[in-house]
């Protein structure tokens, strides 16, 4: 019996219970409803002679009792009294005064019944306990929250993947290829066994959130058709000592049961995190997890036919034990998709979704540069939707363009009342940003340019449309993006009176920019080639808490006045470009000022 089943049943054992007490409790109060006659009433009946017979009943705790009368209308009326005795006197006295012959009499004093007073409490107890005994049951064998269950493992076994394989996964060409090794191995192990090959124990999956790691898994368990065994990292620990460790024992133990199989463990840096690095030593909950998952992946205990998959997007946090050869003997790059990637990814995206002529999944792939499987799948979906509001039998290019600034940007707030004064200033700002991502070559060219302000709190905004993925940048790319960045506040100081705050984004990601490339990419002449990156973001609380920068005081002004430099030389060039195009300037922001939205070929025109 199952624990729904069980838990049905319990249910209706209360409910069963709760209507015998009703009834039980009914059966002796249903007496003691109250009513209007009372003993007052009695007595006047009494005079005017109404009263057919009298019965006074006693109860144990004598004088107690109650009245049972007869009225000669044929109804009969029940009154409790106090005091039997005063009822006999006041009777006697109206009998004689009144010439009444009716004769009350007394009967004997009511016994409780052995089984209203024994038996049922009894019974009553025995269902409460029988019923309290199989709740009990039920919980202990109901999963892995409660004290019995805290060593179970939570994996769940997936025994067949049901419509997963690799033609499901698009833009990862040579991360299927290095992962269809293991599912031949699982298919054909005597082909490898035979030559003295030894399959790689675990397979590390690592790369960016949303990248589609954990879909890699699910359909290298669909090609091999074995058993596969999925967990997270963060169900291993407990904050009892010993629980995670056993947990890892007790996967293992039934994976070896279901042998050969693939144990697949997501986002695994929650319990193999770098050892040495907390607060509290060596001894707690999570490294003991990890040791006993170093041991049961290399060990003196035997896994045969056991492959281990991970995914993590913090390999840089993982402990050096599990990531040697042995363990995870190979490492997967799953990378940020390029155009190619990207393109392949919509289309699989596209299968089940009513797309219009006008869709160019080419363009979209190149304006979704940086963008992930995950991402795309997403905005695609927000496509839908908005068609959908819209009672649209298809999506259109519209649609997806509307998509991509809600996601990437934020979603357009054309309502918003926006003065004059303030449109123009944004007309302008955007317009200095446009001119340079067009003359610039490695930046360009334009996309669209808005002055309508989104949800991310920005007044407008410029979209480049970028020719080609890159996989490194340049010195000189570098460079004009920071003179990008700049081109709104230019634009605002050679045109307004006065400058606005509408920059500060844009100065920041120009000073970031700036300071990577003097500390951390060499790309400063006055420094070298020196790295002077902090890794801020990697501390380890315990084995960094006293962090300091590996540089001294003056190198850090150094490099103060070097970042100042940069940006100064890139706003100085900027300025003169954006002085050169005055014409092209001012056209642009009347031409926002009365669309309030261009594509790229209605900016490339006033060029």
């Amino acid at each position: 019996m199952n624990n729904r089943n069980r838990n049905k049943f319990a249910r209706l054992y209360f409910v069963g219970i709760l209507i015998v007490l009703i009834v039980i409790a009914y059966s002796f109060t249903k007496d003691m409803v109250r009513s209007d006659y009372g003993y007052s009433n009695y007595l006047q009946d009494l005079k005017d002679g109404n009263i057919e017979s009298l019965t006074i009943k006693q109860n144990k705790e004598v004088p107690t009792g109650k009245l049972v009368i007869k009225l000669k209308s044929g109804s009969t009326k029940v009154v409790y009294v106090s005091d039997v005795n005063k009822v006999t006197e006041d009777t006697d006295k109206i009998k004689a005064d009144n010439n009444i012959t009716i004769k009350p009499y007394v009967d004997d004093v009511s016994r409780d019944s052995v089984f209203l007073t024994t038996i049922v409490p009894m019974i009553l107890l025995g269902i409460v306990v029988v019923v309290v005994i199989m709740m009990m049951n039920a919980n202990a064998n109901g999963g892995g929250g409660k004290m019995a269950n805290f060593g179970k493992s939570r994996a769940k076994l997936v025994v067949e993947v049901k419509n997963m394989d690799f033609s499901k996964v698009a833009g990862l060409e040579e991360e299927k290829e290095e992962l269809e090794e293991i599912v031949d191995f699982l298919k054909n192990p005597k082909k490898y066994i035979g030559l003295g090959a030894r399959i790689p124990k675990g397979i590390l999956l690592e790369g960016p959130p949303g990248t589609g790691k954990t879909l890699l898994a699910k359909a290298t368990a669909g090609e091999a058709g074995v058993p596969f065994f999925t967990i997270s990292g963060s169900d291993f620990v407990e904050m009892f000592v010993g629980v995670g460790a056993s947990r890892v024992r007790d996967l293992f133990a039934e994976a070896k049961k279901n042998a050969p199989c693939i144990i697949f463990i997501d986002e695994i840096d929650a319990v193999a995190r770098r050892r040495g690095t907390g607060m509290g030593g060596g001894h707690d909950e999570r490294e003991q997890t990890l040791n006993q998952m170093l041991v049961e992946m290399d060990g003196f205990g035997v896994n045969e036919g056991i492959i281990v998959m991970a995914a993590t997007n913090r390999v840089d946090i993982l402990d050096p034990a599990i990531l040697r050869p042995g363990r995870f003997d190979r490492k997967v790059m799953v990378g940020r998709p390029d155009v190619k990637g990207r393109k392949e990814i919509l289309e699989v995206h596209v299968k089940n979704k009513p797309i219009g002529d006008d869709v160019d999944l080419q363009q979209i792939a190149q304006i979704t540069a940086g963008f992930t499987g995950a991402d795309l799948e997403n905005l695609l979906n927000e496509a839908a939707i908005l068609a959908a509001k819209q009672n649209q039998a298809y999506i259109t290019q519209n649609e997806i363009n509307q998509a991509m600034i809600k996601v990437g940007i934020g979603k357009e707030k054309k309502s918003k009342i926006i003065s004059e004064k303030e449109k123009r200033i944004t007309a302008y700002h955007e317009s200095g940003h446009a001119i340079l991502f067009h003359v610039l070559p490695d930046v360009g060219p334009v996309h669209t340019v808005s002055v309508i302000p989104t949800g991310a709190g920005a007044a407008g905004y410029t979209m480049p449309l970028p020719a080609k993925d890159e996989m490194f940048l340049t010195k000189g790319k570098m460079l004009q993006e920071i003179m990008v960045s700049l081109g709104g506040r230019i634009a605002e100081e050679l045109i307004l009176d006065d400058i606005t705050t509408g920059a500060s984004q844009d100065i920041k990601q120009a000073t970031a920019a700036a300071k990577a490339m003097v500390t951390k990419y060499g790309f400063s002449e006055k420094l070298g080639l020196i790295n002077y990156d902090d890794d801020s973001d990697d501390v380890f609380i315990g084995r960094d808490l006293a962090h300091s920068k590996a540089y001294g005081e003056s190198t850090a002004s150094a490099i103060d006045e070097e970042v100042r430099r940069i940006v100064e030389d890139c706003y100085k060039k900027a300025k003169e470009i954006i002085e050169r195009h005055m014409e092209q300037l001012h056209a642009s922001a009347a031409l926002l000022m009365e669309k309030e939205k261009i594509g790229q070929e209605e900016f490339e025109a006033l060029f």
